[in-house]
């Protein structure tokens, strides 16, 4: 039986795609070391990262854009970008198991697994794929806009950077729905 596990990262943040990841672990390779990519350091998600890319049956990176987030709401803005990561497996799933309590309305056999990602090799994998593929993305738009500090809080709501947005224009890559964005788009307005 082909198992996907599917996991997102960045829910939170106010600036950047949410990214899901879907993959597919071969059994006659297991990875070793594969956990929660919050429980795992950036050099250990970093080293699994390009092995699971070369072992795994297939993945794939789903994503729900800024403005997708400011129209359909975060919720299902992820449930889109789970949707995009399994449609675009090269092998289609007999089942999927996805982290978190809910499943998006398609047709694959699902499962739900709250924690999923620290206790499911295939999720664990999808984890550390989203997590890094995002914070590459944060580190080039750091790249572009030093001033915001991208690479250091990954565009989530910290001091430093809610502090940036007191004195910083907002961004295309913002997402102007989300509360400290939004009340800075009001005042600018």
């Amino acid at each position: 039986m082909l198992i996907a596990g599917v996991d997102e990262v960045g829910r939170g943040p106010l600036v950047g795609d949410v990214v899901t990841a879907a993959v597919i672990l071969d059994p006659a390779r297991p990875i070793a070391a594969l956990n929660d990519s919050k429980k795992l350091s950036e050099k250990k998600r970093e080293a699994l990262y390009p092995i699971i890319k070369e072992q795994a049956l297939a993945w794939a990176i789903g994503r729900a854009t800024p403005a997708e987030i400011d129209e359909l709401n975060i919720l299902r803005a992820t449930i889109l970008a789970m949707t995009r990561a399994v449609a675009g497996l090269g092998i289609r799933p007999d089942f999927v198991q996805v982290d978190g309590n809910r499943l998006p309305d398609w047709d694959y056999a699902s499962e739900a697994i709250v924690k999923g990602d620290g206790s499911i090799a295939c999720i664990s994998a999808a984890s550390i794929l989203a997590k890094v593929v995002r914070d590459q993305e944060m580190v080039v738009l750091d790249k572009l806009h030093p001033e915001y500090g991208f690479a250091q809080h990954k565009g989530y709501p910290t001091k430093a950077h809610l502090a940036c947005l007191e004195h910083l224009p907002i961004l295309s890559c913002y997402r102007k729905s989300f509360k400290p964005v939004a009340l800075r788009v009001n005042l600018v307005k």
